[in-house]
C-alpha cells in the first residue's frame, strides 16, 4: 500500500500560499497546522479504503467466483447511439460524492440490506415477450413509449416517453401491504441534463390516467449538475399535516449506471430503498390506505429530441407483502420465495436478496437446534439436465452466503435442486417463470 508523507503535503501547501497572495508568518503557521490535520484526514480515509476494498473482494469471491480482476462495466450506450469512446456521447458528470453505493454492488454492503419482496406475487414484466419498438402489452399510457434494448445491459427495456403517465395493468389493484420492485436506467444523462428530468412514482386511487386524485408521490431526480435528491409528497382528502419534502441525497452517479428501486408499504407505512440504501421511512405517508389501489409512472424533463435522454424501466415485481418469513419458517417448517435473485442463467446472487437471507440468519441464530434443508427450482427454459445442475449450484450459492457472511454453522445446512420438476405456475409467461424460478427452506 502507497504511503503519503505528511511533511510533503505541508511543504507544497506552503509554498502554494508563499507564492499566491502575501501573508503575515501567524497566518503561515495557522495554515500550516490545518494542512496538518488535513494530511492526518487524507491518510485516514486511504487507509479506510483500501481496507474496504480489501473486504469487499473477500467477501464478492464467495458469490461471485472468477469475477476477481474484472473491470468495472461502462455505462451502457443508448439505443442505436455510438460509442462514447467515439467522442459523440457526453458522459460528463460532476457528481462524485455519492453517499449511496454504485458501480458493483458487494455482499458486504448488501449484508445488512432489511428489504424483503412480498411472497405472494401480483404482477410481473421484464418485457421478454414483447418486440422490440412495440409498447407493452401489459401497460397503458397517454403519452406512447417502446420496448427496446441497450448494448452493455441484458434484458429488454421500457422505453418511457417523456411528458407521459404509464401505468402496468394490475387486474384487482393493491393490498394493504405490498412490495414494488424494478429497475430503471437514465440513459444520455450529463451535466446539461435538466433540474426537472425525473421519474415519478405514484401510488394513487384509479387506474384512470389521470394524477387529480389521492396519491402517494416520490420522485428521482436525474439532474447531474446540482445535487437534487428525492422528493416525497402526498395527497389526501382530508389530511391534517399533508408532507412534502426533499430529501438530501446526492445520487447523481448512482444514476449513471442501472438503479434497483425497492418499495415496501404496510398499510400507512411507506419505505423507498436505491440499491442498498433506505432513503425514507415515513410511518404515515399513506394517509388512507384503503384509497390507494394503482401504481403509476411519470417522466418529466427528458429530451430526447436533442439530449437523447430516456427513461428506462424494467424487471417489475409487485407482490402481496405483510407476511414475516421468520415467523411463516418457524411455525410452518417451510417457506418458498422468488425475493431470491440470480444472474441470468447462472449461480451468481444478486446482492439485493442479503435481505431475505438475513432473515433466514435470524432464525438460526435465535434457535440453534434448527437445521435446513435449502431446496433451488428454475424455470423450464433450457435442458432437465441443466436445470437440475443450475438450481443445485443455486441452493449452495444460498448456503455459502448464509456460512461464510453470517457464520452459520455448515453442518446445519444441506442443499438440494430440483430444476424445472415442480413448477407453481404456468412456464409460457413471463410471470409463470418468476414464480417457478424460488427457493424453499425446510426444516429439518
Amino acid at each position: 500500500m502507497k504511503t503519503i508523507n505528511p511533511q510533503r503535503i505541508l511543504l507544497l501547501v506552503g509554498c502554494a500560499v508563499f507564492f499566491s497572495v502575501p501573508v503575515n508568518s501567524q497566518l503561515l503557521k495557522k495554515l500550516g497546522k490545518r494542512a496538518e490535520r488535513a494530511a492526518e484526514r487524507t491518510i485516514e480515509r486511504r487507509v479506510d479504503k483500501e481496507t474496504s476494498e480489501k473486504t469487499d473482494e473477500v467477501l464478492d469471491s464467495i458469490l461471485e467466483p472468477g469475477k476477481k480482476g474484472q473491470k468495472t462495466p461502462q455505462t451502457p450506450n443508448p439505443p442505436n447511439t455510438p460509442n462514447p469512446s467515439g467522442g459523440n456521447q457526453d458522459q460528463s458528470n460532476s457528481g462524485n460524492d455519492s453517499d449511496v453505493n454504485s458501480g458493483p454492488k458487494t455482499i458486504q454492503v448488501y449484508s445488512k440490506f432489511d428489504f424483503v419482496p412480498g411472497d405472494k406475487q401480483l404482477f410481473f414484466d421484464d418485457f421478454g415477450n414483447e418486440f422490440i419498438g412495440d409498447f407493452p402489452s401489459k401497460w397503458n399510457t397517454n403519452g406512447g413509449g417502446e420496448v427496446v434494448t441497450l448494448s452493455d445491459v441484458p434484458g429488454k427495456w421500457y422505453a418511457v416517453t417523456n411528458r407521459s403517465l404509464t401505468i402496468p395493468n394490475l387486474s384487482n389493484g393493491l393490498p394493504e401491504d405490498y412490495t414494488i420492485e424494478f429497475d430503471v436506467k437514465a440513459v444520455g444523462i450529463t451535466n446539461k441534463t435538466s433540474s426537472g428530468a425525473r421519474l415519478g412514482i405514484y401510488l394513487a386511487e384509479t387506474p384512470n390516467l389521470t394524477t387529480n386524485e389521492s396519491y402517494a408521490y416520490s420522485a428521482l431526480n436525474f439532474c447531474q449538475y446540482i445535487a437534487i435528491g428525492v422528493q416525497v409528497d402526498n395527497r389526501f382528502k382530508g389530511n391534517p399535516s399533508p408532507i412534502s419534502n426533499r430529501l438530501s441525497r446526492d445520487l447523481r452517479q448512482v444514476y449513471q449506471d442501472v438503479v434497483h428501486v425497492s418499495i415496501a408499504v404496510n398499510k400507512n407505512r411507506y419505505r423507498l430503498w436505491i440499491n442498498e440504501s433506505k432513503i425514507t421511512d415515513l410511518p404515515q405517508f399513506i394517509y388512507q390506505p384503503e384509497l390507494i389501489k394503482y401504481l403509476k409512472f411519470k417522466v418529466d424533463g427528458m429530451d430526447l429530441e436533442t439530449k437523447n435522454e430516456r427513461v428506462l424501466i424494467s424487471n417489475l415485481k409487485i407482490s402481496e407483502g405483510g407476511v414475516d418469513l421468520r415467523r411463516k419458517l418457524i411455525s410452518e417448517g417451510k417457506i418458498s420465495t422468488n425475493g431470491i435473485l440470480f444472474d441470468s442463467g447462472s449461480a451468481n446472487l444478486k446482492p439485493e436478496s442479503m435481505g431475505i437471507i438475513r432473515q433466514i440468519y435470524q432464525v438460526l441464530q435465535q434457535d440453534s437446534s434448527i437445521n435446513l434443508k435449502i431446496v433451488g427450482h428454475t424455470d423450464a427454459d433450457g435442458s432437465d439436465e441443466a436445470n437440475l445442475s443450475l438450481s443445485k449450484s443455486r441452493a449452495d450459492a444460498v448456503k455459502s452466503a448464509l456460512v461464510n457472511v453470517y457464520n452459520v454453522d455448515d453442518a446445519r445446512l444441506s442443499t438440494e435442486g430440483k430444476g424445472e420438476l415442480e413448477p407453481v405456475a404456468d412456464n409460457s409467461s413471463s410471470e409463470g417463470k418468476a414464480q417457478n424460478r424460488r427457493v424453499e427452506f425446510i426444516k429439518q
